[in-house]
């Protein structure tokens, strides 16, 4: 595994203020289910997330230049394909999302691009076997505990091709503490407010960069580079 030195957040002791801050604010607040939450926001949702445009740009750089089919898990209204199909038209993709609101916005934008989505669970979705070029993925999965990431980065593994690339840009705890005490919240408000295991729910509990390499190492990705960080986005690509 290579890794550049990144700063995951350029002042960790501020961040953490203010995590913790925010944590007391809603501390008697039940999470929201992960597709409602989404569509609730649907109008405001890009310009929320354009604090992220360098790292979108970022993002479709480091896509290799012959990725020409592409499997997008939690694609959303494809702000990240926005940048990838400036710089490669003709490239095919695939994207998964949980919220058909999201998808429909991604339509409408690029449907005339050689674009199909479909709105499901892409922890349960067959993605094939040695099928894509490369799997991309923009902050959708630190929504996941260690155990179903881990099956997760196995089934990207088996379902991209020899030589293939995972590219993922997503929240990465800044330290030990921010990723166990998010951990914890999660845990005490599904105990909390009973929500079953089933459900899905918008609550952030981001891993270290450590432990997120380690998954996909565990995974069989033998190449993972961090690439970059920018504005909390961190950039990992790893190779099959």
């Amino acid at each position: 595994m290579k890794t550049v030195e990144l700063k995951i957040r350029e002042n960790t002791e501020q961040h953490m203020q203010e995590l913790k801050q925010w944590l007391l604010e809603i501390a008697d607040s039940g999470p929201e289910e992960m597709s409602a939450f989404f569509t609730a926001r649907i109008d405001g949702y890009e310009q929320h997330m354009s604090v992220w445009q360098p790292a979108y740009q970022r993002f479709a750089q480091l896509l290799p230049a012959d990725s020409r089919s592409i499997l997008d898990l939690g694609c959303g209204t494809g702000l990240e394909l926005d940048e990838i199909f400036k710089r490669y038209p003709d490239a095919k993709v695939f994207g998964i999302d949980l919220c058909q609101d999201m998808l429909d916005r991604l339509q409408q934008k690029h449907g005339h691009r050689n674009l199909e989505t479909v709105c499901a669970d892409y922890c349960q979705y067959n993605f094939g076997s040695e099928k894509w070029d490369s799997v991309i993925s923009f902050e959708s999965l630190h929504h996941f505990l260690p155990d179903k990431k881990r099956q997760l980065y196995r089934k990207i593994y088996d379902a991209l091709k020899k030589g293939g690339v995972f590219l993922l840009g997503d929240y990465i705890a800044c330290c030990e503490e921010e990723e166990q005490l998010l951990r914890q919240v999660y845990t005490d408000k599904r105990e909390k407010f009973k929500i079953p295991d089933s459900q899905f729910i918008h609550f952030d509990i981001p891993l270290t960069l450590e432990h997120e390499t380690g998954l996909l190492q565990d995974a069989g990705f033998a190449s993972i580079t961090a690439a970059d960080s920018i504005n909390g986005a961190t950039i990992i690509y790893a190779v099959k």
